[in-house]
């Protein structure tokens, strides 16, 4: 992910974009306890924010959003269309979604594609990941015969990152990005490691596999040992591993609280371990600081949101702790009450956010404001599925496993066909200078980093 220099989109190509999505209805109207009423309401959210993809039509590439937004977003996006057709039935988009899947997994399924090398961390990877294990989960329909199935996308994912961990610095964890190359080399920040973990524990619960549990545990007890978690369970952004970690950057984001609930959950699941119970509890405890008082439970993104200086990243995380929190009360039945009264509330203001643009369906920012805030971008109106569908999550099954109904396609050892080339461009030897020059650069993302959401400390 890409969380500093992002640029706001053109108004051009938002009215583009809004215009695209045009609707004869107006202003989404939802009962958030009508499960039609909220299937109706998610189909006109989705419908919106697919007009911004592109990748299926000709002289484009699958898999792919257009400026400003990255990658990694597009992942997060299919994923958010597997758990919508799951969640109401349609399938709309399951076609293009299982097309840009395989186009972005690549011959050896890692979602490691040659175009994304001079940009793609191991948080982006994950996010690709995330999608490839949620359809083994929630059997969304399997690939051609002749392709690798989701499971194994989602293995082989895992086994590109696992021999990323890197105690040479900070005792472990994985750095933010993949090639020395780019900038953030030199910074372990918290969401790649979640990813890791978050990953790691849904393996360990699909495949049975005690290896993928051994991962997870040794994840989260880096995070911990680290700094980077808190002994109440406040989850800070990361830091660079030319201090050793020791400048810890104690920012908090949404989906790092997120990443590492799930994952929490499936190790609860897998283990019935009462430390990953209380983990799970104290997490959601933690949370509280992204739901308003007023008014009452209702989400919002607190580093940067209140000051309006989210970026295009940043303006989607809320949605994937929406998402992690809805599977969560499957995994861990406990957390029932605690969760939905925020999902109800944070749903349902989401929908009243939704009620701008052209079209009058564009979802705002701000769903404390219960009113389209002005404002049109891709990664909040997929936020706003996310929190809208998770709703739906009382009337949908548990995710399934390898002996528990899933159907999808399994290889333990994908991932490791050898590499593509490197492009010529990308093949100079790195040097001390380099390296130097890297962690310069990581000092000033900090710093662009810190001027956007640097102002909220968590005391």
């Amino acid at each position: 992910m890409r969380m500093f220099g992002a640029s706001q989109p053109s108004w051009a190509r938002i009215l583009t974009v809004a215009l695209m999505g045009a609707s004869t209805v107006r202003a989404v109207e939802m009962d958030i306890e009508s499960a039609d009423s909220i299937k109706k309401a998610a189909k006109q959210v989705a419908t919106n924010m697919m007009a911004y993809y592109h990748g299926n039509k000709p002289g484009d590439n699958p898999g792919n959003l257009p400026d400003p937004y990255y990658w990694w977003e597009a992942g997060a996006m299919f994923n958010s269309l597997i758990d919508y057709w799951f969640y109401t039935g349609d399938d709309t988009w399951n076609d293009i979604t299982i097309q840009g899947l395989l186009w972005q997994a690549g011959d050896t399924g890692a979602f490691m594609p040659n175009n994304q090398s001079k940009t793609e961390g191991n948080d982006d990877q994950a996010f690709w990941g995330f999608a490839a294990m949620s359809a083994a989960e929630r059997n969304f329909p399997n690939p051609p015969s002749d392709k690798m199935g989701w499971l194994a996308m989602a293995q082989a994912t895992f086994n590109t990152q696992a021999p990323r961990w890197d105690d040479s610095t900070c005792g472990g964890g994985l750095r933010w990005q993949i090639f020395t190359w780019n900038n953030g080399y030199t910074y372990k920040n918290t969401i790649s490691t979640g990813g890791f973990f978050n990953l790691a524990a849904r393996l360990a619960k699909y495949t049975g596999n005690t290896t993928y549990q051994e991962w997870a545990d040794k994840a989260w007890d880096w995070t911990e040992e680290v700094g980077f978690m808190t002994p109440d369970y406040h989850f800070w952004d990361g830091a660079s591993d030319l201090s050793n970690c020791t400048d810890i950057n104690e920012i908090e984001w949404t989906y790092n609280n997120g990443v590492f609930l799930l994952g929490a959950a499936n190790m609860w699941n897998v283990t019935s371990d009462p430390k990953w119970k209380t983990r799970v509890e104290k997490i959601l405890e933690s949370s509280s600081v992204f739901f308003s008082d007023n008014p009452k439970d209702v989400m919002f993104e607190r580093a940067c949101e209140t000051v309006n200086t989210c970026m295009v990243d940043q303006r989607s995380f809320k949605g994937y702790l929406a998402r992690w929190m809805a599977a969560t009360t499957q995994l861990a039945p406990f957390s029932y009450d605690l969760i939905m009264p925020k999902l109800k509330a944070s749903g349902q203001a989401a929908a009243q956010a939704c009620n701008g643009g052209p079209d009058g369906v564009t979802c705002g920012l701000k769903w404390t404001e219960k009113k389209w805030d002005t404002t049109i971008d891709f990664g909040q109106q997929m936020a706003a599925l996310e929190v809208i569908q998770a709703n739906l999550i009382t009337k949908v099954a548990a995710p399934v496993t390898s002996n528990d109904g899933g159907t999808s396609k399994g290889d333990p050892s994908a991932g490791g066909k050898p590499p593509q080339p490197t492009p010529d461009a990308l093949s100079y030897r790195i040097t001390t200078a380099d390296r130097a020059g890297a962690g310069i650069l990581t000092a000033m993302m900090m710093i662009t980093l810190g001027g956007s959401a640097g102002w909220l400390i968590w005391d």
